[in-house]
């Protein structure tokens, strides 16, 4: 078992018992209803509030069976190059428009680019593929509204996920993504080795809590073959846009990034995976409060605008 004793500095000990006093470790042995109201209660306290002159439109996607809740954020100085669709993070059963609301506005403002947040399905109620497809919905519909814009594809845990079954779907697509940008993504990797073996146990997600949101997910079908489930079990990483992948040293899936990276990679593609020394899972929750969290958001910042604009320059994120 890893010692963190170490690892993690005061302000990150700070923020994972902060966590911890909202969301405590046990919260997976609770109803599901339980579960999603502690996890929004915490949300709503880490909530950071709005960037000056920003302002938001929540609306919703139509498909033939549903409607798809987004929130399109823009930014006090807008710039059209490009639009960002964000994933929220939250094992595919928690989370929504609000859980990563302040996140998308910090985006929105610091790039100039219109963030749209998708309020995906989530399980159980709407198992696997529900949560992918509605991803898939929202980027055909960015594809027609966002038209002459390039079009980033963004998102935490699940959420990065989510992003990277986009990619690969539409990698060919007439308005291919521009690039994408995973946030301590969870990719499907093998769970016998890496980080899944030396941080099983790791502040604020464990193995055990992702075994739950697994079977939550899939209803206890066996879907790990199935490349959007698992985009690392892909067969082809073949034409996949630019992707930055950032990673926290101290959680179960940080092996997941450097494992796409070079998979990528070895098709062709661009791919960089940068690990932060001494995060955790969520860290996200933390830019404002801990030094390492605060410069690891400003690279997710620099990167989502990097690829925004076209460019790729792997220096600029070291």
């Amino acid at each position: 078992m890893t010692d963190y004793t170490d690892l993690l500095d005061a302000e990150t000990w700070a923020f994972v018992e902060r966590t911890n006093s909202f969301y405590p470790p046990d919260t997976i042995d609770y109803t599901i209803a339980e579960q999603r109201e502690i996890y929004d209660r915490m949300c709503r306290e880490f909530h950071a509030g709005y960037p000056d002159g920003l302002v938001t439109e929540t609306t919703a996607i139509p498909t033939p069976t549903h409607d798809i809740p987004i929130r399109i954020y823009r930014a006090a100085q807008p710039d059209a190059a490009a639009m960002v669709l964000y994933f929220h993070g939250g094992g595919f059963m928690l989370g929504g428009l609000e859980s990563h609301d302040d996140v998308c506005a910090e985006i929105c403002q610091r790039t100039g680019f219109e963030v749209v947040s998708v309020d995906y399905r989530l399980s159980p109620e709407h198992l696997y593929p529900a949560c992918h497809d509605d991803g898939y919905a929202a980027f055909e519909w960015a594809a027609k509204t966002y038209a002459g814009r390039a079009i980033v594809l963004a998102g935490d845990s699940a959420g990065g996920n989510i992003a990277a079954a986009v990619a690969g779907r539409y990698r060919r697509h007439a308005h291919a993504p521009a690039g994408q940008v995973l946030i301590y993504p969870g990719l499907g990797g093998d769970h016998r080795k890496g980080s899944y073996v030396t941080h099983a146990d790791a502040p604020l997600l464990s193995i055990r809590d992702m075994a739950f949101y697994q079977k939550i997910r899939t209803g206890g079908a066996d879907v790990s073959k199935d490349a959007g489930f698992a985009p690392l079990r892909d067969t082809d990483f073949s034409g996949l846009p630019p992707t930055v992948c950032i990673t926290a040293e101290c959680d179960p899936l940080s092996s997941d990034g450097p494992a796409y990276r070079d998979a990528i990679r070895a098709a062709g593609g661009k791919a960089v995976s940068v690990e932060e020394k001494g995060l955790v899972h969520g860290y996200l929750r933390a830019r404002h409060t801990v030094g390492r969290a605060r410069k690891s958001f400003a690279r997710i910042v620099a990167a989502v605008r990097m690829l925004g604009l076209g460019h790729w320059n792997e220096d600029s994120l070291a």
